[in-house]
């Protein structure tokens, strides 16, 4: 019986490979929706798992969130930097970075911050140190450039009409450990050289800093713009102190000692000119907004796979009709009707079940093709993973697909041999 189905099918490829591409086409476009989806999710949830609060100018949530952890360009409102000086002295704080954005190089955002974010964003450093002067900087995993290179600024994306930054080049000091997250694409620099660069009042410099280094230059002389070995920090007023003058910032992360301490934070800055936010709230906000948008994906996917199966059972019975001469000669040399059901049943269920595993592969695939994509342009890693769920939703295509292909399995099993013959 094998190998007449199997003959069969070779005779009619052409109307087989029209059937398998059909089912294929209708599977993987649910498959598709459905990994991408939950490798968004997934992928989101990692890179925002790293901050535990954000506080910000009042404002936009979302868009607090998408601009200080996914590096989204945006203009933001600057939160005064009082609100700085304060998280830094806070005793529940472990550590607050502030982040400024506005500048790029090449496609990668430029973010002014401070070192306690390479340990508390990055994980560390895979080689080199942390910036530790002003023209330095610490680049992410992904940035293709090698520890003492210059990187000249760009004010705002490509694209954007911005302009150049000729008063300062950073040099490549360190490189940031992999996080699969959208600042392995970032390039971290003092936030003194973007408050510098940008106009603002800078940070005082810390008591006691020793000024030597700046009698052996002329008086004036741009720091950013003096020869100096990359390996060798120069005294700089970075990371601090702050102080109540110190100029605002788009965003400031925040490490709490405690969970407790993430709460009164949250809720101490939830208020007035200012706003905290816990990243994982704001994304499950996101995920509803994506959950309303997987259901409608996931109708029109259904919907199609719906009118496939019509016109497959159309298809079919269509062809076991024109088949009926073939079926009455098989009874009429003593074939009997289940070997007849059989033959039937068999040939329509592997063309629709190798149409669902074909769908299966190309799903995955363009999932994985979508996701390496994301990943280029937005630095976030999305893993695409099939879940048991998804090898249920396979073995129920597959019942739905044996009970259709009995539909003109049992018509063939009814029909008698010599009408057929004499159709």
């Amino acid at each position: 019986m094998i190998r007449f189905v199997l003959a069969d099918l070779r005779r009619l490829w052409a109307g087989s490979l029209v059937v398998v591409l059909l089912v294929a086409l209708a599977t993987a476009l649910g498959v598709a929706v459905t990994l991408q989806e939950r490798a968004l999710r997934l992928g989101s949830a990692r890179a925002a798992d790293k901050f535990d609060l954000v506080v910000g100018a009042a404002g936009s949530e979302t868009q607090l969130v998408l601009s200080s952890i996914f590096l989204q360009p945006s203009p933001l409102p600057l939160v005064p930097g009082k609100v700085l000086h304060d998280l830094a002295e806070d005793p529940r704080v472990a550590w607050a970075a502030p982040v400024g954005f506005g500048d790029s190089f090449v496609g990668h955002p430029i973010v002014g911050t401070t070192t306690a974010l390479i340990d508390g964003a990055g994980g560390g450093l895979a080689e080199g140190r942390a910036f530790a002067a002003r023209p330095e900087a610490v680049i992410g995993s992904a940035v293709a450039l090698k520890l003492g290179q210059d990187v000249k600024p760009m004010h705002g994306m490509p694209g954007e009409g911005g302009h150049a930054h000729a008063e300062i080049a950073y040099r490549v000091v360190g490189r940031m450990a992999s996080t699969g997250t959208p600042w392995d694409r970032a390039i971290l620099v003092p936030i003194e050289a973007v408050w510098g660069i940008h106009g603002m009042e800078t940070a005082p410099e810390p008591a006691g800093h020793d000024h030597d280094h700046d009698q052996d230059h002329e008086a004036g002389a741009d720091p950013a713009q003096e020869e100096h070995d990359p390996g060798e920090a120069r005294p700089s007023a970075i990371g601090g102190p702050w102080s109540g003058t110190t100029p605002g910032v788009p965003a400031i992360l925040v490490k709490p000692k405690t969970f407790a301490d993430a709460y009164k934070l949250r809720g101490q800055y939830r208020a007035g000119a200012t706003l905290a936010v816990f990243p994982g709230e704001v994304l499950t906000s996101l995920y509803a907004t994506l959950g309303d948008a997987k259901k409608v994906l996931g109708a029109v996917a259904i919907g199609a796979q719906v009118l496939v199966a019509a016109a497959i059972a159309l298809v079919t019975i269509v062809h076991v009709g024109q088949r009926r001469r073939q079926i009455g000669a098989l009874r009429a040399l003593g074939a009997p009707r289940l070997a007849l059901f059989g033959i039937v049943w068999t040939e329509l269920f592997l063309l629709v079940a190798g149409g669902v595993l074909l769908g299966l592969a190309l799903g995955y695939g363009v999932a994985l093709f979508l996701s390496a994509l994301f990943t280029r342009e937005n630095g976030v890693v999305l893993p695409v993973a099939f879940a048991p769920a998804d090898w249920r939703l396979v073995l129920a295509l597959l019942g739905v697909s044996a009970v259709l292909a009995a539909v003109p399995a049992v018509m063939a099993y009814r029909q008698p041999p010599a009408a057929a013959l004499r159709a």
